[in-house]
């Protein structure tokens, strides 16, 4: 079994009833209605997201982005960790990578970033009180 199936698996194992309505109600945008009622196991949604490139081995965003909004930490740290260890991709990267997607947001790179020790300008200390 891959890494990405195995990731699919133990995510599929922590995902309950109760908590796929919620991630496919977190995605009600990108499912249709009558799709998302044909959804009835977390397999079946991991599997929905792949035929419809919202996910991939090496494209974790959406789901990413899912977890998050659902507030399941726990998942979210999972997808990340594969991320870091399998696909060698770390946040810095990943903030490239999605600003390189949408042409827009690329004159925001510079504001996502952190400033460098040497780009920070240092304030003087305030007036000593005579």
């Amino acid at each position: 079994m891959s890494e990405y199936s195995s990731l699919l698996s133990d995510l599929s194992d922590n995902i309950t009833n109760e908590d796929l309505e919620q991630l496919k109600s977190a995605c009600k945008e990108d499912i249709p209605e009558e799709q998302s009622n044909s959804i009835t196991s977390s397999r079946d949604w991991f599997s929905y997201l792949e035929k419809n490139d919202k996910l991939a081995q090496d494209n974790l965003s959406y789901i990413e982005h899912i977890f998050e909004i659902s507030r399941r930490p726990d998942l979210l740290t999972r997808v990340i960790e594969y991320r870091t260890t399998v696909l060698k991709i770390s946040e810095d990267d990943e903030i490239e990578t999605k600003l390189t997607r949408i042409p827009s947001a690329k004159k925001y790179k510079d504001i996502i970033r952190q400033p460098s020790e040497d780009e920070i300008i240092k304030l003087a200390p305030p007036p000593k009180k005579a």
